[in-house]
């Protein structure tokens, strides 16, 4: 039996890399935009946000690789089963590979439909578009990366993700400078850093996977690799979260357009906000990768009493860091605003809201966990279906319901009750479920 201690430290050791990893990504959108800003044309800068959003949109739903691999490793890593470890990293990354195929394939529909939905003005689509296509080529080793950031979480090894993503980071942020500033490539330049960055980090994971898990890395006959049976498995889990992936974005999506329809000020007010739910998403996000991987592994062993020990200290861990969060923002929004602009009128109009902002971690953090042991035990449905009860019949009608109430705040409420919802039902799903049942 694992000893508190011993489990709080697997849990640290997890957390804290998939922590510094998720911290990376927002660093380098700010590094692109920053080079950018310091260009005389603006229009270089409305190229890389237009050009950036489509491709974080386009990325996100294809988040799945990275969660349905960490499930699947973490089980067979619990059962010790080398042949099902194997296995799930090729399928995994045939997968990955396909996908990207058919985004390159379909680089042109993609884009006009894109720009048709972000409109633009001529330069600025222009630019955008060039960027697009010299950045769409990376679409391989970006979910190739996906694929093996799931299978090394799923071998209980954080770290190695996290050194692949500060050095992809690092080094796209070194070629941005020598690209845009050296070469004049402008926007361009960004494209081709980030490509260069995401191949040498696919390059840098292959290369962790032959020298440290070489025994995995051995020819399995194709029947094996393609039993249609575990390529359903495999496929019917990365469906459940590709739909509650897609329907999360298109709920926040939802919350941004509609603080547009009321106005540039609540726009900016609401923008400034999102940040700090944003911010506590990366804590909250690095015990939940920790939670795919440890609940995925004592699921795997079969070890029940392991898995409800597992769970039980993961949430204490997330209501620690839940009370922290919430107490920072009680005490230091407007501080922590301060940091983010120097508009008085906007940081006057942003403390109405402030009780929202602390609100938000204790409605939301159970849903985080809840997906990473979702995740672990691979029981998708539950968790696609939590989505899609909590956005259809608890944010939308809760927002319309509100409006006409307190039009301004009717959003930052309904945005409360989506997460407090969705952490409910997966815990009455959770209750009701026979977790061994597989």
């Amino acid at each position: 039996m694992k000893r508190i201690g011993s489990l709080n430290r697997e849990i640290l050791r997890l957390a804290l890399p998939n922590l510094i990893t998720n911290i990376t990504v927002p660093l380098l959108g700010m590094a692109d935009l920053a080079m950018m800003g310091h260009l005389e044309d603006v229009a270089y800068l409305g190229a890389i946000a237009l050009g950036s959003t489509i491709f974080s949109v386009l990325y996100s739903v294809f988040g799945f690789l990275r969660m349905g691999t960490t499930g699947l490793s973490a089980q067979a890593f619990g059962a010790d089963n080398q042949e099902a470890i194997a296995l799930v990293l090729k399928r995994s990354l045939l997968v990955s590979l396909a996908l990207a195929l058919g985004l390159i394939v379909l680089q042109y529909p993609i884009r006009f439909f894109s720009f048709y939905l972000l409109e633009s003005t001529p330069q600025v689509e222009d630019l955008a578009a060039s960027y697009f296509q010299i950045r769409i080529f990376a679409a391989p080793a970006t979910l190739g990366l996906y694929a093996l950031y799931g299978w090394f979480l799923g071998m209980q090894n954080a770290k190695i993700p996290m050194f692949i993503a500060v050095m992809v980071n690092v080094l796209n942020i070194g070629l941005n400078f020598l690209f845009v500033f050296g070469f004049n490539l402008s926007s361009d330049g960004v494209a081709w850093a980030t490509l260069i960055a995401q191949y040498a980090g696919l390059f840098t994971g292959l290369l962790f996977l032959w020298t440290r898990y070489r025994r995995f890395v051995y020819s399995q006959p194709w029947r094996d690799i393609l039993n249609s049976r575990e390529v359903r498995r495999f496929m019917g889990i990365n469906t459940d979260i590709f739909i509650r992936s897609v329907v999360l974005l298109l709920t926040l999506s939802f919350f941004t357009a509609m603080s547009a329809q009321l106005g540039e000020t609540v726009l900016a007010v609401n923008t400034l906000l999102f940040q700090f739910f944003f911010l506590f998403s990366y804590f909250a996000d690095g015990l939940a990768y920790a939670a795919e991987s440890l609940v995925g592994k004592a699921y795997g062993s079969a070890d029940k009493l392991l898995l409800r020990r597992t769970i039980k200290r993961i949430f204490q861990w997330s209501f620690a860091v839940m009370v922290l969060a919430s107490s920072i923002y009680y005490f230091s929004t407007e501080v922590l605003l301060q940091v983010m602009t120097d508009n008085e009128s906007l940081i006057e109009s942003a403390k109405k809201f402030h009780y929202w902002i602390v609100l938000l971690p204790i409605t939301s953090v159970a849903a985080f966990i809840w997906d990473g042991v979702y995740v672990g035990t691979t029981k998708t449905k539950p968790m696609r279906n939590a989505m899609l009860i909590a956005s259809l019949v608890v944010f939308f009608p809760v927002f319309y319901l509100s409006r006409a109430c307190f039009p301004e705040h009717a959003l930052w409420f309904a945005l409360n009750m989506f997460m407090l919802a969705r952490s409910l039902l997966m815990w009455g799903f959770w209750n009701r479920q026979q977790v061994w049942a597989r």
